[in-house]
């Protein structure tokens, strides 16, 4: 805190701070924003800036038309003097003619000269109805084929080597599920334990002591001639409830043999 000085009535002298350099960002300020479908219209993508991917790549066709805005620049269309038609540019000229060759070289027999003629009238003393009886009955007998006997295939009544593999790995699976079922057995049976007679005498000592306590409580709500409440009849419920568990427990007490299980 300064102290009180007439030195302070003098203004001071402003020092204005140095000023920072002008942000930029390092995106590009063209940057569509993401999965935007803006300014897409001439080109083959469905939207640009995908998983921030801020270049952008040109598909089949141009991001941008060439001279879509404002046309070419003053003197893009001016002609040139050395650009000019000449003589004969819009004439075709014709190759000259060649002889015409087949690209085939098979050639059909010639046509018969008309002194060619076949021989005509020719008969035969061939009796075609014998010679057809002749081939008939010389020619041997076809053959149909043997249908094969099912009876007779090698593997006939055997099991398939499939329903070998298939039994082996069945049989596999009840092994290894009575092994896990065997030590779950073995684990639970580790689990119980025989109760001692000291233990049994302190259980019994102390369900009786409790049995006392809960059957003096009982013994006082009955003494009342009409319970008219019903936090009177709601103890004595509970109290008739509980003796008669205690009591219960005190007679599996009795048995000669008391097992504990802690898995339940």
């Amino acid at each position: 805190m300064e102290e009180e000085s007439i030195y302070n009535l003098i203004p001071k002298e402003y020092v204005p701070p140095p000023k920072p350099k002008m942000y930029k960002s390092k995106y590009p300020p063209s940057a569509p924003p993401t999965y935007s479908t803006f300014g897409l219209a001439t080109t083959s993508k469905v939207c640009s800036n995908m998983a921030g991917d801020y270049t952008n790549f040109d598909g089949a066709h141009a991001y941008k038309a060439q001279s879509a805005h404002f046309g070419k620049p003053i003197g893009a269309v001016k002609p040139t003097p050395t650009s000019f038609i000449k003589k004969g540019a819009g004439t075709m000229i014709l190759s000259d003619p060649k002889k015409f060759n087949y690209k085939t070289t098979e050639i059909k027999p010639p046509v018969p000269k008309k002194d060619e003629a076949p021989i005509h009238g020719l008969k035969t003393d061939k009796n075609f109805i014998v010679s057809n009886a002749v081939e008939i009955i010389l020619k041997p007998a076809k053959r149909i084929p043997e249908e094969n006997d099912p009876l007779k295939k090698k593997n006939y009544g055997k099991v398939p080597e499939y329903l070998e593999k298939i039994k082996n790995n069945i049989e596999e699976e009840y092994t290894t599920l009575r092994q896990l079922k065997e030590e779950q057995q073995a684990e639970e049976e580790k689990m119980k334990y025989l109760m001692s007679t000291e233990e049994i005498v302190e259980l019994k000592e102390g369900l009786k002591k409790k049995w006392e306590a809960v059957n003096k409580e009982y013994q006082m709500i009955t003494h009342i001639r009409k319970p008219d409440t019903q936090g009177l009849k709601r103890r004595k419920e509970n109290c008739e409830r509980e003796l008669a568990q205690i009591e219960k427990d005190m007679a599996l007490l009795d048995k000669p043999f008391v097992f504990v299980d802690t898995t339940a």
